[in-house]
């Protein structure tokens, strides 16, 4: 698969959240991955999607009014080169440790994930990954059935298992994120208990119900899919969304409770946003 690389280069004086309104706003536009370094915003789209949202990206781009650079990168081994060196082991509140296999071991962790990084989301960097770990990190998932959407290298439904899940079904409709998930449950001896699913929510089927539903995707997907979310939980099963900002709460609140979801917990990282939501019986 072949990507295409944004540079944007925010402004130094700007709103204190202007790169993320942009990673969501491109996240809305098929982008995939970012990164942040230098007062400069990557940001990685497939080339099949950017022929869909061309035009788009562009205008949207262009009305922003930042500097950009974009270039063609073909999938290759030094692109993987290049995307790994980027990756920086991660301490979740001294609980959890999310490493790369080429980064030294360490002590004194509940728990110990390792991630072979690639082009998939969910390296633990962003802001909603941070979230979501820190949601299962504060839950009792002991012999729960959960579902991780948008699932990307799959360290949410990894470190689901690690801390007690019976099971897990993965899903996500980026073909590299399946790949990546499939070699990241192996490297972690999960494969066993992880379904990992190549899709999306029309994959949720009945009767199949769980404990828990972990989505990290985007404000607009959430708002399309959560009534299949709603109708895979257990009466009682938590809900816990991320990958949309703060101001955009408000719709995903709504939406929920419209649903019978009983809004429980809130938590921010970086103007991101993380909610759980209880399903009323």
């Amino acid at each position: 698969m072949n990507y295409i690389e944004f540079t944007v280069d925010m402004p130094p004086n700007g709103d204190e959240n202007c790169s993320e309104i942009l990673i969501a706003d491109l996240a809305d536009l098929g982008f995939e991955s970012f990164t942040e370094e230098d007062g400069k915003v990557k940001g990685y789209v497939t080339e099949a999607d950017y022929g869909l949202y061309e035009i788009m990206i562009d205008n949207y781009l262009a009305d922003t009014g930042y500097k950009y650079d974009k270039k063609y990168i073909e999938n290759s081994t030094n692109w993987n080169a290049q995307w790994e060196s980027n990756f920086h082991p991660i301490d979740v509140d001294g609980r959890c440790y999310i490493r790369a296999p080429f980064h030294e071991e360490a002590a004194g962790y509940e728990y110990i994930v390792t991630i072979m990084p690639k082009m998939s989301f969910g390296t633990g960097h962003h802001a909603t990954t941070h979230l979501m770990i820190e949601a299962i990190l504060d839950s009792d998932l002991a012999d729960c059935t959960v579902l991780n959407m948008g699932s990307g290298t799959g360290v949410l439904a990894i470190l689901a298992i690690m801390a007690g899940a019976d099971s897990v079904d993965a899903i996500d409709i980026d073909e590299w994120a399946y790949e990546n998930c499939r070699e990241n449950a192996e490297i972690n001896d999960a494969s066993d208990r992880i379904n990992i699913m190549l899709g999306d929510a029309s994959l949720l089927k009945e009767p199949r119900k769980y404990d828990f539903i972990f989505a990290n995707i985007n404000r607009n997907i959430l708002l399309a899919d959560m009534g299949k979310y709603a109708d895979s939980l257990k009466p009682e099963g938590g809900l816990f969304m991320s990958g949309f900002l703060d101001i955009d709460s408000g719709k995903i609140s709504d939406k929920a409770i419209n649903l019978g979801l009983k809004p429980t917990d809130k938590n921010l990282r970086d103007g991101w946003c993380m909610m759980k939501f209880i399903k009323v019986k």
